[in-house]
């Protein structure tokens, strides 16, 4: 039987309850102290020098409490030597109360700092934009932001991470520098917490994009995330959120709700990758469109074009370029020339800004002496290299099979484990594969590369992000080297992780770098200004329907001429494509647009030699 607390014990009990409670307690049991100190030393002073008391009982508690609050003021007392023990015994504690004072308030405020530099408190704003968690990306996420938010006065980006505020802080003013009119609010904290989540005063934001963390299993960290803002009370705006394994996108909308919009990160990479494979310049053309630079993609939607079809609004517009059509909730980009606009329809532009989209006053003039009439080449069968091996690579391969004609061959060289396994149900491709350690010299040129057309090198997925890329890195300045030694020429694309790599990677002249994480950051900062783009982008990556093709400038203008962009877009309105700008042969190597210009000036006169190139919206 356990015996009952004592008094001794509750009292104990009691007093620890009311230490652990802070600062405050502590404060407050000294100012007991003192008053109970202060209450004695004026008693018996009253008792035993009376005569040496001024003013009664009030001066001598106004005696004491000055002792005990200055105790140096005993230096100048005089009288009797129990009145002068008893303003002792007041110094004495004085200094005990006061020094252990200082010490409390001086730790007091030391906690409160910390607690200030962890980021705890209620952000009170509206109209911001929230990021949950923290990668790499979200330097490329807050970079877009600022610059969508440029003209925008009290712009707010708050950001929610398991981090320190400081060290967030300052990584990203280390990474990015000033931004502008735009404040970064960070606070420390789980998005996997509603709790934390309550801090970001999610009902007055305008959208939240979910990263998807580094390291092991990163989407059951989104999924949760996901879970966690469903569970809060109270309505969250406009979500977006990657995903890196398409086999939990189900889980993921389950989890998310009607309200979020989710990015399929391996699989928007892969179809980057295979499109870039085919035409050089892809996913630079790709990035100006999902970046804030220069041209952006807008819909619009204008009754004064209802009636006409979508091949007569080619040319209706002054300081924007037309691409497709959204007929009911659908988006189509290059749809058919003879396709009605409606008035309810919306037209899909790139313009530089929402204000340059306007009607012309009269159409820019098309020089028809320069344009050609070249028939599409066929589709014949072809040869690719895939060098490496990572989790996308399978995608690859299967949207591959989708593009090639059918008899073309595959061939897998890496040293990876898993390579070319679950490659079954192919139409078009016939997969070899061979061991091969693609770093190697030796081992790549007994692959006799120059039989191919095309060569992907991927990102080995068992290393670090920048061990991989270094890898990469190697594997293209082989390349490069035996191009120039043995005069070959095919086309190469890769992938790395670090955009900071890209520079590096210039040396080596590859046709196209797919920085696949700056492609899902650039594709989330979009998607949280406007999720109406996600159809847009989607139908960019999909196979099916028209996609982005760099064509030679020579098969729609005589080279050397100079002429307007309209004659290009009508050039390209005659083959039934849509052209949204042209690429130049001398700047394929110069950042950060690499030669590519999109929605140029109508009436401006360009020249294009037969290396440029004319980007167009086509079908294979």
């Amino acid at each position: 039987m356990v015996a009952s607390a004592t008094v001794r014990e509750r009292v104990r009990y009691w007093f620890d309850n009311t230490m652990s409670k802070g600062t405050g307690a502590l404060i407050g049991w000294l100012a007991l102290v003192s008053a109970v100190l202060i209450l004695f030393v004026s008693v018996f002073a009253l008792w035993l020098t009376p005569a040496e008391v001024k003013d009664g009982f009030p001066g001598a508690m106004w005696a004491a409490l000055m002792r005990t609050l200055s105790p140096g003021k005993i230096a100048s007392d005089g009288g009797t030597a129990p009145y002068l023990g008893l303003m002792l015994v007041a110094s004495l504690g004085g200094i005990f109360i006061v020094s252990i004072l200082v010490s409390l308030l001086s730790a007091g405020l030391k906690e409160k700092i910390e607690d200030l530099r962890k980021g705890r408190s209620r952000i009170i704003e509206t109209g911001h934009t929230v990021i949950l968690g923290w990668s790499d990306q979200i330097f490329t996420i807050v970079a877009e932001l600022v610059k969508a938010h440029a003209s925008e006065r009290g712009s707010i980006i708050a950001i929610l991470a398991d981090r320190d505020k400081l060290t967030m802080e300052d990584e990203i003013r280390s990474r990015l520098g000033n931004t502008g009119r735009t404040r970064l609010v960070c606070r420390t904290g789980r998005p996997t917490e509603p709790c934390d989540l309550e801090l970001l005063n999610l009902q007055d934001a305008s959208s939240v994009v979910v990263l998807s963390p580094q390291g092991e299993d990163p989407d059951a960290h989104v999924i949760k995330t996901l879970l966690a803002l469903a569970k809060r009370a109270g309505a969250h705006p406009p979500t977006v959120a990657a995903i890196a394994d398409s086999a939990n996108m189900a889980a993921a909308r389950l989890a998310g709700g009607p309200k979020v919009h989710l990015v399929d990160s391996d699989d928007t990479a892969a179809r980057l990758i295979v499109q870039s494979s085919r035409q050089s310049g892809m996913s630079v053309v790709c990035m100006d469109l999902l970046n804030f630079d220069d041209g952006e993609i807008y819909l619009r939607a204008d009754p004064s074009l209802a009636g006409h079809t979508y091949g007569e609004s080619l040319a209706a517009f002054k300081g924007a370029t037309v691409i497709g059509l959204r007929k009911n909730g659908t988006v189509t980009l290059n749809p058919p020339l003879d396709t009605p606009i409606g008035t309810a329809d919306e037209i899909i532009v790139i313009a530089q800004d929402d204000s340059m989209i306007r009607l012309a006053a009269s159409s820019a003039k098309v020089d028809a002496t320069a344009i050609v009439t070249a028939a599409s080449a066929a589709l014949e069968p072809e040869r690719t290299l895939v060098l490496g091996w990572n989790s996308r690579a399978r995608k690859i391969v299967r949207y591959l099979d989708g593009y090639v004609a059918p008899g073309s061959v595959l061939d897998i060289a890496a040293d990876h484990p898993d390579a070319g396994t679950g490659l079954v149900g192919l139409r078009h491709l016939t997969v070899n594969t061979k061991d091969c350690e693609t770093t190697d010299r030796y081992a790549l040129e007994s692959l006799s590369i120059g039989l191919y057309q095309h060569v992907i090198v991927l990102s080995d997925d068992r290393y670090a992000p920048h061990h991989a890329d270094t890898r990469t890195l190697m594997t293209l300045l082989q390349l490069r080297d035996m191009q120039a030694a043995l005069g070959e020429r095919y086309s190469i694309v890769s992938e790395m992780h670090d955009e900071s790599n890209r520079a590096l990677a210039e040396v080596t002249e590859a046709d196209d770098i797919v920085i696949s994480d700056t492609v899902i950051g650039l594709l989330l900062a979009q998607l949280s200004e406007n999720q109406h783009l996600a159809d847009v982008f989607g139908y960019l990556f999909d196979s099916r329907g028209s996609e982005i093709y760099p064509r030679p400038a020579g098969d729609y203008i005589k080279p050397g001429a100079p002429v307007g962009f309209a004659t290009v877009i009508e050039s390209a309105r005659r083959r039934g494509e849509t052209a949204i700008g042209y690429r130049l042969a001398s700047g394929i190597n110069n950042p950060p647009h690499f030669g590519v210009t999109l929605n140029p000036d109508k009436s401006q006169p360009i020249t294009l030699g037969a290396q440029d190139s004319v980007i167009v919206l086509a079908e294979r």
